[in-house]
């Protein structure tokens, strides 16, 4: 799966080899109706061992996490564990009057109302202690009422998992999302691999970060301001494979996926509304559905566009020098790029 095919990944290659700034590394992935059309890494998986980036390097995909909590928990509504309508109080014990009103729904759709986060990524949160702050916090809006992203409230759907399975969040998801769809590489525990295998991270003046269990991690993957919402590792194989079992029926059946997918709230200032786990953005080749994650270091962004089956993944461990090149900025760009160029076939 490492190396990039034929005449295909040339344009792919040429491409990203004008939109990336010298000095960035990465790997990107383009894909067509079930076919690989890219596959192939930039620049450095590890500067100081001289390892360049392939297809096979691991990332930390922050909230692109997201996806995975989200399809979790329709997982747990099939199985009749759970409803999406179902207050969290039903899961997380008595909650404070303000948040009595805040369903399970509500935290997938980030309209709960929850803070966006409770602290550092790393602090050493418990799961008590997330859900007794997360329940203390003051609300931005009434449940329901609003659009605000909320990293908390998909802590909180990982707890929720926890409470309505009996199984903790990494094995639930591994069991019934990751092992089903051929994904080995996805995951806190799970996604393990030799360290040479996993890329380091890089702050704006290309300080080396780190790899992501090289900052303080509980036993089991990160602590709980990260668990469910981000923090997650995977590799473009693994996502490919993701993307394919999202078009068949393999871990869910067609009506849940398209509830997984279906545009339920708009996201202020932007052309999305989000879905469960997706922003969903309507487009001349219809719905795009897509994510992207960013923790300052690196920045990983998934795009699906369902009619035709394409699909695009990119994802930089550095995503900025300082006062030379920002890829935030050019995301939109370089997505837009890859997603013509997969939709071509080879163009």
């Amino acid at each position: 799966s490492g190396a990039a095919r034929g005449r295909d990944a040339e344009t792919v290659a040429a491409f990203l080899g004008r939109a990336l700034p010298r000095g960035t590394g990465g790997t990107a992935l383009a894909v067509r109706g079930g076919r690989l059309l890219y596959c192939g890494g930039f620049g450095a998986a590890d500067r100081a061992a001289g390892r360049p980036a392939s297809c096979d390097t691991s990332y930390d995909i922050m909230s692109l996490t997201k996806q995975f909590t989200a399809a979790a928990v329709l997982k747990l509504e099939l199985l009749g564990r759970l409803r999406v309508s179902d207050p969290i109080s039903r899961f997380l014990g008595p909650v404070p009057a303000d948040k009595r009103g805040i369903t399970v729904e509500h935290l997938l759709t980030h309209t709960s109302g929850l803070p966006e986060s409770l602290g550092d990524d790393y602090a050493p949160l418990t799961r008590g202690q997330l859900i007794r702050k997360a329940l203390a916090s003051g609300l931005d809006s009434r449940p329901g009422k609003e659009f605000h992203y909320s990293n908390t409230g998909y802590s909180l759907l990982a707890a929720i998992i926890e409470e309505a399975s009996g199984e903790d969040y990494e094995p639930f998801l591994v069991r019934h999302l990751f092992a089903p769809a051929g994904m080995k590489h996805t995951g806190y525990l799970q996604a393990r691999r030799p360290r040479e295998l996993i890329a380091v991270e890089y702050d704006s003046r290309g300080r080396s970060k780190g790899r992501p269990f090289d900052h303080p991690w509980a036993a089991d993957g990160p602590y709980w301001n990260l668990r469910g919402n981000g923090g997650m590792l995977s590799t473009a194989p693994d996502l490919f494979a993701w993307h394919r079992a999202l078009t068949g029926d393999r871990i869910l059946p067609a009506a849940a996926r398209a509830r997984l997918l279906a545009p339920r709230v708009r996201v202020p200032d932007s052309d999305d509304s989000y879905g469960y786990g997706w922003n969903v953005r309507d487009t001349p080749e219809g719905p795009l559905t897509w994510h992207d994650g960013g923790n300052g270091w690196s920045l990983a962004l998934l795009a699906r566009a369902p009619r035709d089956g394409t699909m695009v993944f990119w994802v930089t461990n550095h995503v900025q020098r300082k006062g030379s090149w920002d890829l935030e900025e050019r995301a939109g760009a370089v997505t837009e790029g890859l997603l013509e160029r997969a939709r071509d076939g080879n163009s």
